[in-house]
């Protein structure tokens, strides 16, 4: 009687073991279910073409489609909203993925892969990053931290700020400095990312420090590039005021802008499209930052890229990064709704690209 009574007790721990069990792995499908992302990691991207360049062969992304560890929330580096960060940038890419496939847009959001694109790119080997150069959206501060990272400084501290932009002496080489073969290589296998803001806001931020305040005398701006945009541009030639904001958006908003664009060479930088500065429909990015959720995105940027361990972005200061509406419908009241929607129709792709609504002062 004994016996038989153990060997019940045996079948019954035996039974819930296998319950148990059962329940795991039930559980483990629905987590794995609930979290991939269904469009990303196990997709087949799509073959990248450097036009005028090189033919970039095709990415293959391994299959599984389990979160990636890197990307997994840790207590230290991701608090409060950064939890959320994984899904908010799979969103940013889902929406870059589906504009550059709408063919209504494409002439807005393609563009060749060319050494003015390879230009824009700076590599740090030693940790394989590649980071796109879109002016006025904070970049000193991430070439800072790539500086740090290529080992020319040891902190950002040290940094003077006349070498971060001094690119013979700051040790940050750009992607264009590579063979076709060596650029390949890391397009393919690199962490590659860059930051956008609201592009009217980039405009007004790019007019006042280049033709308003010029904090680094840089003479080219007001004596060269100013009086070609009033030549033209200016219906008052009379007029004995430097450029004016007004100016400068009939100028972009022209159709046939480039002509000028070729005489005032690459500062056009500050002011032309992200689709022109990195190619985004045609160079599979890892991670879009967004100006105005920096302090988020900073952290997520440097944990993804797997060095959160050996440098921090720079303290930014608060409200720097706060879209400022009421900013923006000052500089824009004074402008005709035609050349505003001419403006508009230029940066249309970057608008779209990147999730930034169309202005309401455009809609009224």
């Amino acid at each position: 009687w004994l016996t038989s009574d153990n060997m019940h007790h045996q079948w019954l721990l035996l039974a819930a073991c296998f319950w148990v069990i059962f329940m795991f792995m039930v559980a483990s499908k629905f987590i794995t279910l609930t979290f991939k992302d269904p469009d990303g990691y196990g997709a087949k991207q799509e073959p990248l073409i450097l036009t005028a360049v090189t033919k970039v062969e095709e990415v293959h992304v391994p299959e599984e489609k389990h979160w990636p560890e890197e990307f997994q929330p840790t207590g230290k580096a991701f608090s409060g909203n950064l939890i959320r960060q994984p899904l908010v940038h799979m969103e940013r890419l889902e929406l870059l993925r589906n504009v550059c496939r709408d063919t209504a847009l494409r002439d807005l959001s393609h563009t060749a892969v060319s050494k003015f694109v390879l230009d824009r790119i700076f590599v740090c080997d030693k940790h394989k990053i590649l980071f796109c150069q879109t002016p006025k959206v904070g970049n000193t501060q991430w070439k800072k931290v790539l500086i740090v990272l290529n080992g020319a400084f040891s902190s950002i501290e040290e940094i003077p700020e006349n070498i971060v932009h001094d690119h013979e002496k700051n040790g940050l080489p750009r992607l264009s400095s590579f063979s076709d073969s060596e650029i390949k290589k890391r397009l393919n296998l690199y962490f590659k990312f860059f930051i956008v803001r609201d592009p009217f806001e980039r405009l007004i931020s790019a007019f006042k420090d280049k033709f308003v305040h010029n904090p680094r005398f840089e003479p080219w701006y007001r004596h060269e590039i100013a009086p070609g945009i009033i030549r033209k541009y200016r219906k008052n030639r009379t007029e004995p005021k430097g450029l004016q904001f007004e100016d400068f958006v009939r100028y972009l908003g022209d159709p046939n802008h480039r002509w000028l664009d070729v005489q005032f060479g690459d500062h056009i930088i500050h002011w032309v499209t992200y689709v022109e500065l990195c190619a985004p429909c045609e160079i599979t990015y890892s991670v879009i930052g967004h100006h105005e959720t920096l302090e988020d995105d900073a952290p997520y940027i440097l944990k993804a890229a797997g060095i959160d361990h050996l440098v921090s972005y720079p303290t930014i200061p608060p409200g720097i990064t706060v879209y400022n509406r009421t900013k923006v419908e000052r500089y824009f009241s004074g402008i005709s709704k035609r050349d505003i929607r001419r403006l508009y129709a230029r940066f249309e792709g970057d608008f779209k690209l990147f999730g930034y609504p169309e202005p309401d002062f455009l809609l009224n």
